[in-house]
């Protein structure tokens, strides 16, 4: 377990904003699980967990707060079968999503294409219910391993509250608690028809996505009508609307974008604008997706 002091939100996250934390702990290895708490416990700061931070919005000053990281890596594991006939595949959470695509691509394992270009954790996909055109990586989800109050357990789904861009363990209802892993069930193919589904993703984000650009991917959540939140926002003006060093993407609305001189304070007041502006013109209060560290934007 490694103790980083005063790390900068803007270099842990993919935003790049962001102000300094207090200290962060670095889990490197399982057995680094079980002095965790008393780490925690000795440091004295409130611990917020991140990943390789693809979603996060961190805010500007110094936050007196301790980052948990899981940077739990590693090849992952086959464990059979399903009766269903699904290959049960074990991942650490700190293994980077383009790293597991590209296992389940040479060895010919299906259900993760839609993930393509993400570029997160396990964990962090796990702890968010991520995806994209219509897959998400809770649909593949047999099982998952959080620690909470120095011990690793082991939940099903029918223990966890699952749905879009949302995931709880249920029984743990207080205090902090870390994704160290899961199980995921795929399905076998040919690994060039599972290569030609990833590239297809891939192709079709950066044909729509702004996917070299410093962001954190959508911003806010699509509404439950079923409209999409990108395109309310183009339609109230928002696409490619500047403050400051950001702005929202002329090649997508509802990605908020780091030109490189922005600062997190610019970053809330113009998803505030955005937001306003959709509600005036829609009457639809856009929720965020995007999670503020170590509060909430708004």
């Amino acid at each position: 377990m490694r103790l980083v002091e005063r790390p900068s939100l803007a270099r842990l996250t993919t935003l790049g904003l962001g102000g300094t934390c207090s200290a962060a702990l670095i889990v490197e290895e399982t057995a680094d699980l079980a002095r965790l708490g008393r780490e925690i416990e000795t440091i004295g700061l409130p611990p917020y967990a991140l990943g390789l931070g693809s979603n996060i919005l961190g805010l500007d000053g110094h936050h007196e707060m301790l980052l948990v990281r899981a940077d739990l890596r590693g090849e992952p594991v086959l464990l059979g079968e399903d009766s269903s006939g699904r290959t049960l595949l074990s991942c650490p959470a700190g293994q980077p999503l383009p790293s597991l695509l590209a296992f389940c691509r040479d060895r010919g394992f299906a259900g993760l294409e839609g993930l393509a270009g993400i570029p997160g954790s396990v964990g962090g996909a796990v702890a968010m219910n991520a995806g994209s055109f219509g897959s998400v990586i809770g649909d593949r989800l047999v099982s998952a391993d959080i620690w909470h109050r120095g011990r690793v357990s082991t939940f099903k789904p029918a223990r966890i509250e699952m749905g879009y861009r949302h995931f709880l363990p249920l029984g743990i209802k207080k205090g902090f608690w870390l994704l160290t892993g899961c199980v995921l069930a795929l399905d076998r193919d040919e690994p060039r028809a599972v290569a030609e589904r990833i590239e297809a993703t891939r192709a079709l984000k950066k044909e729509r996505q702004p996917v070299g650009a410093r962001s954190a991917g959508c911003v806010f959540k699509n509404p439950p009508d079923g409209r999409s939140a990108g395109q309310l926002l183009d339609a109230a003006g928002f696409r490619g609307r500047r403050l400051g060093g950001v702005e929202m993407s002329s090649m997508h609305a509802n990605f908020l974008v780091n030109t490189g001189s922005g600062t997190a304070t610019e970053a809330v007041e113009l998803l505030k604008l955005a937001r306003a502006a959709v509600a005036d013109r829609f009457g639809v209060e856009l929720a965020l997706e995007v999670r503020g560290v170590p509060c909430r934007c708004f």
